[in-house]
């Protein structure tokens, strides 16, 4: 099985920006865990981050044409804006879960909205970085 996991804006700066709502993990530890989770179930994970939405687009649309299993997404601030991401993610048969390291639900109204939860499969929040794990497992027990 294929997956890939994509990070959305401000993703590369964990373990420094906010900790107190984000936590001290690096990207670079998600990568690394979620990749070792992989190993262990029998799936490749290839893992991206991105500052720039039309890049993240690209991806998604690569996830369809390399034939990618399923797509991990936190989107981060794109989660409230992208209209395209949300129609990238429509446009392909690859099914997606969102994953949100805070709960968008306790947070400032304006991140009760997201443009991506209605196109894809789940969403999975305010579990901390362990919301990627839940995924990956999700997609590979399912």
């Amino acid at each position: 099985m294929k997956i890939m996991c994509l990070n959305g804006p401000n993703l590369n700066r964990l373990g420094k920006r906010e900790p107190e709502i984000y936590g001290s993990e690096t990207l670079e530890d998600v990568k690394q865990s979620l990749i070792a989770v992989g190993k262990e179930l029998g799936a490749e994970v290839d893992f991206r981050q991105s500052n720039h939405e039309g890049e993240l687009v690209d991806w998604i649309h690569e996830a369809e044409d390399e034939r990618y299993d399923a797509i991990i997404i936190n989107p981060a601030a794109y989660t409230h804006t992208s209209v395209a991401l949300r129609d990238a993610l429509a446009g392909i048969t690859v099914p997606a879960i969102e994953v949100h390291i805070s709960n968008i639900h306790k947070r400032e109204t304006f991140r009760h909205h997201s443009y991506l939860a209605p196109v894809c499969v789940g969403q999975i929040c305010g579990l901390g970085t362990k919301g990627y794990e839940l995924a990956l497992r999700s997609f590979v027990q399912a």
